[in-house]
């Protein structure tokens, strides 16, 4: 569920009647789905032996029937070991022909047959301003054929596929699918999207990569018997037809109707939805609490007028709830949603108090024990924290409007000016959406920041507009199904009112999005920030933190926790943080202490800069970049900038004087000449942010453009740092010459196009303590060759591939210094004479 004023409506009780006197703590149920919880979350990080499990289950289960004192003790560890075992047996490693038993975690080309899960999902990516479209879809694997020979096999299979899949390819299907079956990658670095954990918190453990839609074929199921295409896509194809009707033609807005009212996620772009994200409003768009709360407010609505009872109406609007949610792919959120409604409906058709957090428990409890891994999805996270913050900050808040609002207790009604009456209704509308749209922003803060990197400020006044418009969007569509095409001339009224409301939508998010301070990329925070917000809004709100009995302790909580984040903070301000992305040399990124020496030494490629480089730089919170450098011109180190410029602030590019012949690198000189106050010429034994450059002269002129590239060095906490970038074989000769007492503990360097980096004449003046080639997979030119990798094995000096590893990140304090990869490996060493060498772990 998300949240808006009609989020508050579902949450109080689905309408009126219930006792708003009743605790809403009262119920058993926020004990027990908080211990099962717990279960699944041990679940997922320590790893238990099935039988073990059940062992333990049957004898908690056991002794808790054996006597009523022994019940009391013992259900509380049979709830958290029933969660540990849910989740234990939906992963544990079972049969025979599992795909994780059969392939492990090798690669192979492979031919799977078996059943879609759901119909296959397009997404279209922007590549060079050329849409590039994908299809993704997800199988259920029955057999599995390596080299024309079959075998029974089992598991679930994430498969892409580039272009578009025909019709004929839908839920239900049994197809044959030819591509090369794999373990998921995870992120390459920090702030990119782990797919590998995304699936696994589905039971996903593989992907298939297919050329082309030509590797598809559609076969006939065991029984032979043909299936149809599932009801819910022919509702999709008529509805979106319909949607469409008297409308000029398919353009932005059309289609995130179709996503706001349909699900349909094709519309979800980048490029679309980035506005929204940065506003805090891209929640309108999931089917959610906001599309089944209005749907059932109309229902009520009617039925009540038509004066039927409680209990007929739950059996009418119940069904239709779940119509709908069935009728729109069955999404994750929509059955959350769906769930919690039909609880909060049922009990209002029962006249029982209301009780949110004992409902919000109930339903939290029947999806985990239907599917425990949702507990590890985000969408779960922030659908069930954001409700039950609004259902515990609500109600003080409700507290505050009341005394704010309420005028002499001693005048009559009648007795009051006129426009104190017509302002009075309008302004508790407009104090309770903010505070509803406020207590949603508290509850999920942490949980946004450590999804999205974003902070956005601007989302509390953002969603005051724009919930309601998506409400009046969302009618407008309703309306318009219902007609359908008995009534054309309302139907066509209905989509026009529709399609002007996204628009607006679509407009204000931009303007928003536009505005000074709306939004602030930030740092993930850690577990101990969770604990530490969520402990102090908890306390606040109940009142805790401020009873006259407990002032002095709070006080000297509070203190005591100042003083430990200012020794946090302390300690690491004088550290310098290093990460080398897996681009093949062609991005680093340098986050000295403060932000005004922080640099990134080169963008990649356009791909690059967009894919990786730009969530890189967002995850560490960066905003605005103190300088960028440019080592040389090659398109895959500089192709990219177009894409930061236009993402962040970029004080100062800086390159030498050195010309180049790329074009790419020549078009980035030209927009510099015509702005020079944002350029910078660095050459030998000029000084960048602390850094030195060693080369090139400005006299230099070497025909490769590799051996013209920026060479930077520092000393830090007594650590010498040495970035080459690409140096070809004529500048480590010339680098050479020029600094024959050049020393580094810690060298990093790219792959020249012709040359190798680091002849053993240079390594021999360096001699490093360890060294980090920036490699990459793709494009071949930037794999580290066979050569290379036995050349230096031969040093016995720690290397480290970022093509191996993922990205790499060098930390330095004054304790010590620290390699560290994305994938777990270290080195560290602490700040030491070079004759000491670094351990290993």
């Amino acid at each position: 569920m998300r949240w808006g004023p009609l989020s508050a409506w579902s949450c109080s009780g689905a309408g009126g009647g219930a006792d708003k006197s009743v605790s809403p703590m009262r119920g058993p149920l926020p004990a027990v789905a908080l211990l099962f919880a717990g279960g699944i979350l041990v679940a997922n990080y320590i790893t238990v032996p099935l039988v073990w499990l059940f062992a333990g289950s049957f004898s908690l289960a056991l002794l808790a029937l054996s006597g009523v004192r022994l019940r009391s003790i013992c259900v509380w560890p049979l709830i958290v070991l029933t969660g540990w075992t849910s989740l234990t047996a939906r992963t544990a490693l079972l049969a025979p022909c599992d795909l994780r038993t059969l392939v492990g975690q090798k690669i192979e080309y492979v031919t799977l047959r078996g059943e879609l899960c759901e119909t296959p999902v397009q997404r279209v990516f922007e590549r060079d301003d050329r849409p590039s479209w994908r299809s993704i879809a997800q199988l259920r694997v029955c057999e599995l054929a390596r080299k024309d020979k079959w075998q029974p096999a089992f598991g679930r299979v994430a498969v892409s596929t580039p272009g578009l899949l025909g019709e004929q390819f839908y839920g239900g299907q049994f197809v044959e699918v030819i591509g090369v079956l794999r373990p998921p990658k995870g992120r390459g670095a920090e702030g990119l999207f782990d797919y590998r954990a995304y699936l696994r918190s589905q039971d996903i453990y593989y992907q298939l990569t297919t050329d082309s839609p030509n590797d598809w074929r559609a076969v006939t199921s065991d029984d032979g018997a043909p299936r149809s295409p599932p009801w819910s896509d022919r509702f999709l194809s008529w509805a979106q037809r319909n949607l469409s009707t008297g409308l000029p033609g398919e353009d932005e807005p059309l289609r995130l109707l179709w996503a706001m009212t349909l699900g349909w996620k094709t519309a979800l772009t980048q490029e679309v939805s980035e506005p929204f994200m940065r506003t805090g409003t891209l929640h309108i768009f999931a089917i959610s609490g906001l599309h089944i709360a209005l749907i059932a407010g109309i229902l009520v609505s009617v039925l009540r007028v038509l004066q039927l009872p409680r209990p007929i109406c739950t059996l009418v609007i119940i069904p239709l709830l779940w119509f709908y949610t069935s009728a729109t792919g069955w999404q994750s959120s929509a059955i959350r949603s769906t769930i919690m409604m039909s609880i909060i409906t049922a009990g209002w058709a029962l006249r029982r108090p209301s009780d949110l957090i004992n409902s919000l428990s109930a339903s939290a409890l029947i999806i985990l024990i239907w599917e425990p891994s949702q507990l590890l999805q985000a969408g779960f996270q922030l659908s069930f924290f954001v409700v039950l913050s609004i259902a515990l900050l609500l109600p003080p808040m409700e507290k505050v409007q009341e005394r704010l609002l309420q005028g002499d207790p001693l005048l009559p009604a009648e007795l009051r000016p006129r426009w104190q009456l017509w302002v009075k209704r309008p302004l508790r509308y407009l104090t309770g959406s903010l505070a509803t749209s406020l207590a949603a922003c508290l509850g999920s803060l942490p949980l946004i920041a450590y999804y999205f990197y974003l902070f956005t400020p601007v989302s509390l006044l953002a969603n005051l507009v724009i919930v309601p418009l998506s409400s009046f969007a969302l009618m407008a569509n309703l309306g318009s199904l219902l007609c359908g095409d008995w009534f054309p001339l309302l139907t066509e009224l209905f989509n026009h009112s529709a399609w002007l409301w996204m628009k607006i939508m679509i407009s204000l998010s931009e303007w928003a999005a536009r505005e000074p301070g709306a939004y602030f990329y930030v740092r993930p925070p850690t577990l101990l920030h969770f604990v530490v917000y969520y402990g102090l809004l908890g306390a606040c709100v109940s009142g805790w933190l401020f009873a006259p009995q407990r002032r002095v302790w709070a006080g000297l909580g509070l203190s005591l926790m100042a003083g430990i984040w200012f020794t946090v903070w302390s300690l690491g301000k004088d550290t310098m943080r290093l990460t080398v992305l897996p681009l093949g040399g062609g991005a680093l990124f340098v986050d000295a202490p403060g932000r005004a020496d922080d640099l990134l030494i080169d963008c990649g490629d356009r791909t690059s800069a967009e894919f990786v480089v730009r969530p890189f730089l967002r995850a560490q919170g960066v905003n605005c970049l103190p300088h960028l450098v440019l080592t040389h011109g090659d398109v895959h180190h500089v192709g990219g900038m177009t894409v930061l410029t236009q993402s962040f602030s970029i004080s100062k590019v800086v390159t030498s004087s050195v010309r180049f012949r790329s074009a790419a690198y020549r078009r980035i000189i030209q927009e510099l000449e015509n702005s020079p106050e944002r350029w910078r010429q660095a050459n030998r034994r000029d000084l960048l942010g602390g850094w030195t450059v060693l080369h090139p002269d400005p006299n230099d002129s070497f025909p490769q453009a590799d051996d013209n590239t920026i060479v930077l060095h520092r000393e830090f906490h007594g650590l010498k740092i040495l970035l080459l970038s690409d140096l070809g074989k004529l500048g480590q000769r010339k680098l050479i010459e020029r600094e024959p007492e050049l020393r580094a503990d810690v060298i990093v360097t790219g792959l020249p196009g012709q040359d190798e980096p680091l002849n053993n004449d240079l390594i021999q003046t360096l001699r490093p303590r360890a060294i980090v080639v920036a490699s990459a997979e793709f494009p071949a030119h930037a794999r580290a060759s066979r050569k290379l990798r036995d050349r230096l094995a031969h040093l016995k000096i720690p290397v480290i591939y970022t093509s191996d590893v993922g990205a790499v990140t060098l930390n330095v304090a004054s304790q010590g210094w620290e390699l560290s990869a994305i994938n777990g490996d270290t080195i560290s060493g602490r700040i030491q004479p070079l004759e000491q060498i670094s351990s290993v772990r």
